[in-house]
């Protein structure tokens, strides 16, 4: 494959690029927040109180107007109106180990993580006792990836810089006593910036991508309460597929700039949760997922001049998770978690603009009631991704390191 660009440099055309360009957009799935909790291409943490027991539980707990985004049907528990606000950042540390027999000459990127801010507002208002209505804005802005201009990976991925923002009106309905229906429709946009380098005859030329979508889905949820300290939520996230239209520009000789349009898979999910109160003091959470990973299959790019399918090949992944709270006094709520996601790819599909492997998170919060009134919280979360070990035609190596740390605070009103 790299003889063929090489044979390429020439020409410079957009039909050559092609292939390289469209690898890179699905680095923006690393942070679209569409969906509440999932692994694969989603976050979980947005400073929410389920951050603190790494998601476990989320779509069961119903407590607060969190439950708006985990598990629309959960508003049906809260009582008034509630809102809650989060704020946050992580850090992520991405260095990459290229083996010896790697394919492009170069150095190992350097670290291509960063800091991002997170912020988040959910919203709970009661139409009577058994309809409620909840309104969610999330938004994650900032470099995602950022590796040296001259390492070996250069012509796959070397700079992106996003925004996304997902708003997540929803409705809820108790049916009975014991039974809780509700969801609504998503509506996510994105703006991604995304840089690359391309080989040319003298030296290396520079790919530079801007693009944008509003992309549509939605989500449905139940919650069976079988006691006042026993309950399960289900949830079901849509499928969705952002289309990005944006330009090319393509900077060497004979500088170009041409039009795309890029259609992208995020994979519809079914996840179950319980809590379960063992006492006043102890409840035990968790959650079990499916995601149906299967379905991302390929990236479809198109210019003017040709259109292409990238094969990435995944597979559906299972998420598991389990949680403690524990009240030591009664104002004092204290969580630790831990989850696991399966890989959703193989080592000879995987790019480095998607390092994903399996992932593993370890969480712990604390959440403090001050009045009837307000209540506030702080999460910590370290997530593994795994060694993401690639071995195709363009890059060979792992990861030394792979991971994203996330600290997140939250405050939550009833009124």
């Amino acid at each position: 494959m790299i003889r063929k660009y090489q044979e390429k440099r020439k020409g410079g055309d957009i039909n050559s690029v092609l292939p390289l360009l469209v690898v890179f957009f699905p680095i923006l799935l690393l942070v679209i927040p569409c969906v509440s909790t999932a692994g694969g291409l989603y976050l979980n943490e947005f400073g929410t109180p389920s951050m603190g027991v790494a998601g476990a539980g989320a779509s069961a707990v119903a407590s607060d107007a969190s439950t708006s985004f985990h598990n629309p049907a959960g508003m049906t528990r809260i009582k008034g109106n509630e809102l809650m606000g989060t704020a946050g950042l992580l850090n992520a540390t991405v260095e990459f180990d290229p083996d010896a027999n790697t394919p492009v000459s170069g150095g190992d990127g350097g670290n291509a993580g960063g800091l991002a801010p997170i912020i988040g507002g959910f919203y709970v208002h009661s139409l009577s006792d058994k309809w409620k209505v909840g309104a969610n804005l999330i938004t994650i802005t900032g470099a995602v990836l950022d590796y040296d201009d001259d390492w070996t990976g250069r012509y796959l991925n070397t700079e992106v810089t996003l925004l996304t923002m997902t708003f997540f009106p929803t409705v809820a309905y108790q049916v009975n006593d014991w039974l809780s229906l509700g969801g609504g429709p998503q509506i996510m946009y994105a703006d991604l910036e995304m840089k690359a380098k391309i080989p040319l005859p003298k030296d290396d030329g520079k790919v530079k991508i801007d693009g944008d979508d509003v992309a549509y889905g939605f989500g449905l949820g139940a919650l069976v309460e079988l006691s006042e300290r026993t309950r399960f939520g289900l949830v079901y996230q849509s499928e969705i597929e952002p289309e990005f239209d944006g330009d090319v520009k393509i900077s060497g000789p004979g500088t170009k700039k041409v039009g795309t349009d890029t259609k992208i898979t995020l994979a519809q999910f079914i996840k179950v949760s319980g809590y379960h109160e063992l006492n006043d003091r102890w409840a035990l959470l968790g959650t079990v997922g499916w995601e149906d990973w299967s379905a991302f299959k390929n990236v479809n790019i198109s210019t003017d001049q040709d259109t292409q399918k990238i094969p990435r090949d995944w597979k559906d992944t299972w998420k598991f998770a389990a949680g403690v709270h524990f009240r030591p006094v009664d104002n004092w709520l204290l969580q630790v978690g831990f989850s696991y996601d399966t890989s959703p790819v193989d080592s000879d599909d995987r790019t480095p603009d998607m390092p994903m492997d399996r992932q593993i998170r370890y969480a712990a919060g604390a959440q403090y009631k001050w009045s009837d009134r307000l209540s506030t919280g702080a999460q910590f979360v370290y997530a593994d991704y795994g060694n993401a070990k690639i071995d195709n035609d363009l890059l060979k190596g792992d990861y030394k390191r792979n991971d994203i740390f996330f600290f997140a605070l939250n405050a939550n009103w009833k009124f």
